[in-house]
This record gives structure tokens, C-alpha cells and sequence, in this order.
């Protein structure tokens, strides 16, 4: 029997090459195993689902998925202490003999600073693990994550699959909106959450192999070349680190329920709600007094057990009408309106951002070559905020834009009079002064490109996710398929060939039949490839997930149209 069709729970004898991998049958038989851990869970069979998770975890299936997650993700060309990256198609094979329990042994981290979000001049601490390391927390956690969306709050929204800021934020909306509402906000911040997490907390109540657990929390950090052991907390860039920080501040919100909001009396006095991101997070009441004399203590409580406490410094208590900003929006109540807008300091960091690739690259960038360095920040900054009420911010930041490049353009030709400039550097497209540049293409070609304008976007409103919806769950599997092809249809708008792709293979890659969803990497690849005289008709297309793609042209595969709705069960 050959490896790729070696059952779930059986380790072949022989790792094949890495592109002889049937994809297909990894992810089916992954999700079958997830499904079926979803099920023991939701039943109370505790054994039956540590059974499930030994079989997951020690699976050529689960070492396969874990392998592909470490080699595409962003971090996959940095390495940790070892100084190994598994960047060929034979170190990937080679992987897979090292993700055994048995003789496991994780290793320190690399440790980095990175500027912070909210500040750029201040640096935080981030671990590297190793290759080996990531693997492994990335097997184990295709057994715990199943079990931690069956577990999670029903308004946790940080690191979950099919969750998002918008949906944290579409639920204060939600909350706050109503006439009755709850006028006062707590705002909640923990003081260094994933550092000072309790280590005894986690191995007690985290459903996973304690021995393996261990070894992560306790590994240690190398700094400098200097060792540092750690004896509380979680590693900052470790994959498995979100889902054990969910994990120890899920239960807040059922607490909470059970304090101010067992009856329908209580709720309509106390209105008491839970809205959490990572850890990030509000709570609403009735009352100034109720936040900080009840609500604040039992959550100061609740973090305490687990080794965690508020910061005083940055926990207020705000009015609705006097607005506070939650995920980089500002939300505010006007009357009988409640308004969610970019708030002032998330605009001024993205426009710090512009500022620095004007002023670090922009002296030798072409007009093209800084368009197409800019619109990707501003399509994102934009698609992020296109939920909220942002049509004046959006027009006031395309206008301090359009400021910053004609200072730009005029730097860059100082004897050239204003109206050369502008003839040079601006045009007008759909009635509105655009920046535009040429580049050059694949082929050797040039061809003109626009700048990105955020008020073209236009403002959507969002759906928010489901409260009770497990994307683990084969019952809700139709519900997500929709969510995301209406997210899709939405976000590839103005990208007309791969939106028409995307839609014509029903969101599927063709390859490994998985979802290709927008924060990975697709390629697009030819039927008929183009040395062999294929064009780039539609007709020729296809879209592919870009390990697939490289799967197929080193195996020489042939891809089927045809076939693109064959393999989902």
C-alpha cells in the first residue's frame, strides 16, 4: 500500500517524495478525525476523545498537514536556534521522521524584538522556535483546536477559525445599539497576557499530552546566545500559543452569565456582555458602580486563578456617549445611533506607515514601483475598515495621500514647473485626481497602474458569524461554504479574473480540494501550460493553492476542470 493512501492513524514505512503527496485524502482524513473529535466532545466521551487526538497526532495525515502549515506560512524561510529551514521538497520528506513522540525533545527559542502595532518606537519580545518545534505544536494543534471551538465563548472572536475583528466588533454594535442598552463600558486590558499565563493552570485543564505541553511551556529562551528558562507564560510566536491563551480566558463570559444574568431579571437590571478578542476585551453594564464594585473584582478573580491580573493603569470604565476605541475602531453613541469609525490612532499609525515607504524607499522607486508598494497597505487598511462608517475618513485619508505624493513628485523634480508635474503624475479616473505610474510586466511590457483609492472601495455592512457556529462541525459546514463565498465575492471585487476563478471552481482548489481562502497564497496556473502554447483565456485557468501548484508541475500532473467538484465529502 502506498504511503499516500496509508489509513489515518498508520505511519508508512517509507516517506514518499514530498510532491507524491495525495493532498486529497491528507485533508480527508484530518477532518474526518476532527469531526469526529468535535462529536466525543459535544457527547462528554473524554477517553473517546483522547483517543482520537492520539490517532490525529501520531497520523502520516496529521504529520503531513502540520509539515505543509510550517513550510507555507509567512515564518516558513526564518529559522529558529538551529538555524534549519525546510525550504525543499527533501527536507520536507526528511520532516516527517522527526515528528515522533518517542524521543522528542523541544529546543529554546530564538529570541527577536519587533516594533509594537500601537508603537513602532517601542519593541516587543517574539520567540522563534525551530522547525521541529513548530511541526509539532502544529500537529498537536489539530487535535486541541477542535476541542477548544467546542468548548470556546460564545463571543471569543480572536485566533478562531471563521472569526474576525469585524465580527467583535459587529457584536458591540449589537449590544449597543438597542434603545435599552447598557450605557457604561468596561475596557479590559491584561497586563502582559502571554507572558505570566500559569504553567500548573495549563497542565491541568488543557486537553493534550502533558509531557509534550511541558516541554513547550518550559523550553526556554536563548537571547544573545544567552539562556533564559521560563517558569510562567506562553512563547510570542509560537503557533500553538493563541489557542492555550483562549483556553485559559474561556469561561469568563459563562462566570459572568451566572453572576448577572442566571434570570431574565437579572439580565434586564445588570445588563451584563462579554465581548473578547485574544485579550482584548468589554464588558458592558448598567452602571458605573456595577463595573468596578462587582464586575471588575470577579474578572480580577477569574485572571488571578490563572496567574494574570488588569492592568490599573489601562482598565477604565466609559460612558457609551463619551465612545471608546476596541480593534483599532472608535465606538460611539450619538443619540439613539451608535457609530463605529477608524479611530484617531489607528489612522495616524497606518499614515506613519505611508510616510515611511515614501520617505525609506521613495527616492528610488519609480511612480509604478511605489504604487505598487502602496496599494497593497491601502486595500488592506481599507477592506478593514469598509464595515464601519468610514466614508469621511476614507476621503480625508485619500486626500492627505494624494498630499503626500505631490510633495513627493515635486521633491523629485524640483525645476520642473507645478503643471508639469501634474501632467506627469496625475490623471483623472471616475471623475477623481489619481496617482498613476508605469511598470513593467512579466512579459517585458509596460502598462499603466492607478493608486488605490479607499473611498472606491465603498462601505458594507457585515454579518456577523454565528455565536454557536464550529467550522469542525459537519453540520455547519454548508453555513461556512456560504459565509465564505459571500466574503470572497465581496473582498475580489475589482479582481476580475481570479474572482471569476474563484467562483467558477466554487471556492475549491483543484488539487487538494481544500477552501482558498484569501490570507493564503494562490497561484494561477495553466491547463495547457504556456510552453506548450497554452494563452491566458479564462478557459486556461485555474486557481490552485501554491504548494499544489508546485505539486503539479513537478509530478507533471494533469488538472481537471471537469473534476473540480469531485472529492468534497
Amino acid at each position: 500500500m502506498s504511503a499516500a493512501a496509508t489509513p489515518a492513524g498508520a505511519v508508512p514505512d517509507l516517506v514518499p517524495g514530498w510532491h507524491s503527496i495525495n493532498w486529497r485524502n491528507v485533508w480527508r482524513n484530518v477532518r474526518r478525525l476532527q469531526a469526529r473529535i468535535v462529536k466525543a466532545v459535544q457527547e462528554g466521551r473524554w477517553n473517546k476523545v483522547k483517543a482520537l487526538v492520539y490517532l490525529l497526532t501520531h497520523s502520516y495525515s496529521g504529520r503531513a498537514a502540520a509539515i505543509l502549515r510550517v513550510t507555507t506560512n509567512r515564518g516558513a524561510s526564518t529559522p529558529g536556534v538551529d538555524g534549519d529551514c525546510w525550504d525543499t521538497p527533501e527536507r520536507k520528506a526528511e520532516a516527517f521522521q522527526h515528528l515522533r513522540r518517542r524521543g522528542y525533545q523541544a529546543q529554546p527559542l530564538r529570541r527577536v524584538y519587533i516594533p509594537k502595532s500601537s508603537d513602532p518606537t517601542k519593541k516587543r519580545p517574539l520567540g522563534i522556535p525551530t522547525m521541529t518545534d513548530r511541526a509539532m505544536q502544529a500537529l498537536y494543534l489539530l487535535g486541541f483546536d477542535p476541542i477548544e471551538e467546542t468548548l470556546a465563548d460564545r463571543h471569543s472572536y480572536g485566533f478562531r477559525s471563521g472569526r474576525s475583528c469585524a465580527d467583535a466588533l459587529e457584536q458591540c454594535h449589537n449590544l449597543l445599539s438597542n434603545r435599552h442598552c447598557a450605557r457604561y463600558v468596561l475596557e479590559g486590558d491584561i497586563k502582559s497576557c502571554f507572558d505570566r499565563i500559569s504553567h500548573v493552570w495549563l497542565e491541568a485543564h488543557v486537553v493534550m499530552d502533558r509531557g509534550i505541553l511541558r516541554q513547550w511551556l518550559r523550553s526556554g529562551f536563548l537571547d544573545q546566545d544567552v539562556f533564559f528558562a521560563t517558569t510562567e507564560g506562553t512563547p510570542q510566536g509560537g503557533i500553538l500559543s493563541p489557542a492555550l491563551a483562549n483556553r485559559t480566558l474561556d469561561g469568563l463570559e459563562a462566570l459572568l452569565h451566572q453572576r448577572f444574568g442566571a434570570t431574565g431579571p437579572q439580565q434586564r437590571r445588570n445588563k451584563v456582555h462579554l465581548v473578547r478578542y485574544a485579550d482584548d476585551f468589554i464588558i458592558t453594564g448598567t452602571s458605573k458602580e456595577l463595573l468596578r464594585d462587582e464586575v471588575q473584582p470577579l474578572v480580577a478573580h477569574f485572571l488571578k486563578e490563572r496567574g494574570l491580573e488588569l492592568s490599573h493603569e489601562k482598565t477604565s470604565i466609559t460612558h457609551v456617549e463619551d465612545g471608546f476605541d476596541f480593534l483599532g475602531q472608535h465606538i460611539r453613541r450619538y443619540g439613539n445611533k451608535v457609530l463605529l469609525k477608524p479611530s484617531r490612532k489607528n489612522v495616524q499609525a497606518f499614515l506613519a506607515k505611508v510616510d515611511t515607504i515614501l520617505q525609506r524607499d521613495g527616492g528610488h522607486l519609480t511612480a509604478g514601483e511605489l504604487i505598487v508598494r502602496l496599494n497593497p497597505l491601502l486595500r488592506g487598511w481599507a477592506l478593514y475598515h469598509r464595515h464601519a462608517a468610514s466614508s469621511r475618513t476614507f476621503a480625508r485619508v485619500d486626500r492627505l495621500i494624494m498630499d503626500k505624493l505631490w510633495r513627493w513628485a515635486r521633491r523629485r523634480h524640483r525645476r520642473q514647473s507645478a503643471g508639469w508635474v501634474r501632467a506627469r503624475y496625475f490623471t483623472r479616473a471616475d471623475g477623481c485626481r489619481t496617482f498613476h505610474g508605469l511598470v513593467e510586466d512579466a512579459k517585458g511590457g509596460v502598462h499603466s497602474v492607478l493608486l488605490f483609492r479607499t473611498t472606491a472601495l465603498g462601505i458594507r455592512r457585515h454579518v456577523k458569524v454565528r455565536s454557536d457556529a464550529n467550522p469542525y462541525d459537519p453540520s455547519w459546514e454548508l453555513y461556512f461554504e456560504e459565509r465564505l463565498a459571500a466574503q470572497m465575492a465581496g473582498n475580489l471585487a475589482g479582481r476580475g479574473t481570479a474572482r471569476y476563478l474563484w467562483l467558477e471552481q466554487e471556492g475549491k482548489c483543484l488539487v487538494c480540494g481544500q477552501s482558498l481562502a484569501l490570507e493564503e497564497e494562490w497561484h494561477v496556473h495553466h491547463l495547457l501550460w504556456r510552453c506548450h502554447g497554452g494563452d491566458d483565456t479564462l478557459d486556461n485557468l485555474v486557481l490552485l493553492h501554491a504548494n499544489c501548484h508546485r505539486q503539479v508541475h513537478s509530478q507533471g500532473l494533469v488538472v481537471n476542470r471537469a473534476a473540480s467538484r469531485k472529492g468534497r465529502s
